[in-house]
């Protein structure tokens, strides 16, 4: 019995591609599959080409595949960019209005069809789309029963009538697709059905913030990073908070700081143009010493660039942006999963080091269906505030104005919020001495600098996370950051199956650069390849200044619009060990 499958539609956007994808990955996903997805769409409202390529899997999958078993084309180009990568034995359904027809085409079966004609019989040619998921399901070897709860859940509000016709709509399909005789593919169905949801990173990160006790969110929309926004827009009135959409993208991180200023667990969400348009802002944080958590989800660039497409070309950016020298944390999660646990630790230690956290994320990663275990919001990290004064704390500081600025040993100064009697004192974004007053001194200009700047020389975690069975030296060792997380750990496996020793470190903390396990598994290894997408090899770089890899330290760039497939990373990998030679 096979254990996954893949399938994928494409067609012009406005065709039902979206909804189509989306019931197809909960039904599966309800019947036990884990799902990795990748949704591919222009930079429009309405047209272009579009697809959504989804795999299922009985195993924790972080990858769409590189193959589809099952495709469905709805235009010329669905069929002139995936027949060479159809999978032996596969199947592929033409909408055709002029024949009808079953041929071979390099051991694919392409059936011509008008699934249109099929749904106007039916009453209603919009239901075209559930006609192609009951042939979905005959072609997977699953019965077309699978999607009418869904059929029932989405459209039981407009009346039996219409649940009944999309209900005959799978069913038409099914029975049209079993009339010909075709051999489906025996599609295995779990054992165990787990409990899992369906995300994207964005819905993820959200909920994790929601979860870690964000109050507050001020945006401005941008893709790939609007549905954090919607997200909170939805949900933080639930908890008592609110989420505001900004005039700009200044005035939304400038909003969260005045929140995160007050005491409250603050977000700001964008994409690349509009972490730039922020960077004004970046400064007044880290001066001010106010705890607030950005997130920065990269598309393509640079200016406006390719905004509904893929790039990892903001992480120079994200570390080094801003004028001035201000502390900051830049965070990588690489799964749905982990955008659920690391917005507790962004919010964590936004708290505790009182300074900006980024969190960089991706559009592959913010736009695309990854399912993640319900017990993963188990491994969200307990609420941590930091250096938090009680009134009491202040009343016994006996102080006529508080130092809120307090030169400490760790750098870090206990903090009061507005309102607390013994906790008042002065706030702005000049050079200041412990009691908040503006100054030029150089002395306290120094004592300062050293303070804003050292208040992170003791943050010390494990910065990475090794893929790849045990963790031990290895001859190869991969480096990731972000989405490339499934296509990598796959590719290590395939490698690891051939007799290799290679292994993948998944960098998780991209500053405060964290060496530790990380030096000893580059020194120990014969080469290290990074792979990343984007042109001039930012990831790279950085190991390089931290690490001092020296010549073994290689790259495996894309910067096309599009995500690695194992491919690709299979070619590019016998070309960095011709250079070797």
């Amino acid at each position: 019995m096979k254990k996954e499958i893949t399938w994928k539609i494409g067609g012009q956007q406005g065709d039902g591609i979206d909804s189509t994808g989306n019931i197809l990955s909960a039904a599966l996903m309800q019947q036990g599959f884990h799902i990795a997805s990748y949704k591919h769409f222009a930079s429009r409202i309405k047209g272009g080409h579009t697809y959504d390529h989804i795999r299922a899997s009985h195993d924790p999958i972080h990858y769409q595949g590189d193959t589809t078993d099952i495709l469905i084309v709805l235009d010329k180009e669905s069929y002139e960019h995936n027949i060479g990568s159809m999978s032996p034995g596969g199947f592929v359904l033409m909408e055709n209005k002029k024949e009808e027809k079953v041929e071979q085409i390099d051991g694919v079966t392409v059936i011509h069809t008008s699934f249109t004609s099929m749904a106007e019989d039916l009453g209603n040619k919009i239901i075209r789309n559930m006609i192609m998921l009951g042939s979905s399901a005959y072609l997977m070897g699953a019965h077309y029963d699978i999607f009418i709860p869904f059929i029932e859940n989405k459209f039981s509000k407009k009346g039996q009538a219409i649940v009944d016709l999309n209900i005959n709509a799978v069913q038409k399909g099914y029975e049209y697709m079993e009339s010909l005789g075709l051999k489906p593919f025996q599609l295995g169905f779990p054992d165990e059905k787990k409990d899992m949801a369906l995300m994207i990173g964005n819905e993820a990160f959200a909920y994790g913030a929601v979860a870690s006790g964000c109050k507050f969110l001020s945006s401005y929309p941008i893709t790939p990073a609007s549905e954090i926004m919607e997200y909170m827009k939805e949900n933080l009135p639930k908890v008592g908070g609110v989420a505001v959409q900004a005039e700009d993208e200044l005035a939304g991180l400038l909003m969260a700081i005045g929140a995160g200023f007050s005491g409250v667990r603050a977000l700001t969400s964008t994409s690349g143009p509009g972490f730039s348009l922020k960077t004004e802002a970046l400064g007044l944080a880290g001066m001010s010493e106010t705890p607030v958590v950005i997130v920065n989800s990269q598309r393509g660039g640079p200016g406006t660039g390719l905004p509904t497409k893929y790039e990892q070309g903001d992480l120079q950016t994200m570390v080094y942006a801003g004028h001035g020298e201000i502390p900051r944390i830049v965070l990588a999660p690489s799964s749905v999963e982990e955008c659920v646990t690391m917005a507790s630790t962004a919010f964590n230690l936004a708290e505790q080091y009182q300074c900006p956290v980024i969190v960089a994320l991706d559009l592959v990663l913010s736009l695309n269906k990854q399912t993640a275990l319900d017990s993963c919001r188990h491994d969200l990290e307990s609420i941590n505030r930091g250096k938090m004064l009680t009134d009491e704390e202040l009343e016994s500081l006996q102080e006529h104005q508080f130092k809120r600025y307090r030169l400490t040993d760790d750098c870090i100064s206990p903090r009061s919020i507005p309102g607390q009697r013994h906790g008042v004192f002065t706030a702005n974004s000049n050079e200041h001495s412990e009691t908040g007053h503006i100054t030029e001194l150089p002395e306290i200009r120094e004592k300062m600098m050293d303070k804003r700047l050292g208040k992170l020389k003791d943050l010390s975690i494990k910065g990475y996370e090794f893929i790849g069975g045990e963790e031990k030296p290895v001859d190869t060792l991969f480096i990731g950051l972000g989405s490339t997380r499934g296509v990598l750990e796959e590719t290590v496996r395939d490698l690891q199956s051939s007799g290799e020793s290679v292994g993948l470190a998944q960098i998780k903390m991209l500053h405060p650069f964290q060496p530790q396990g990380l030096k000893e598994l580059t020194t120990a290894a014969q080469r290290v390849i990074v792979v990343e997408n984007n042109w001039t090899g930012q990831l790279t770089g950085m190991l390089q200044q931290h690490l001092l890899i020296g010549e073994k330290l290689q790259t495996i760039k894309k910067y096309d619009g599009n995500p690695f497939t194992k491919k690709d990373i299979m070619t590019q990998l016998q070309d960095v060990a011709k250079e070797v030679v």
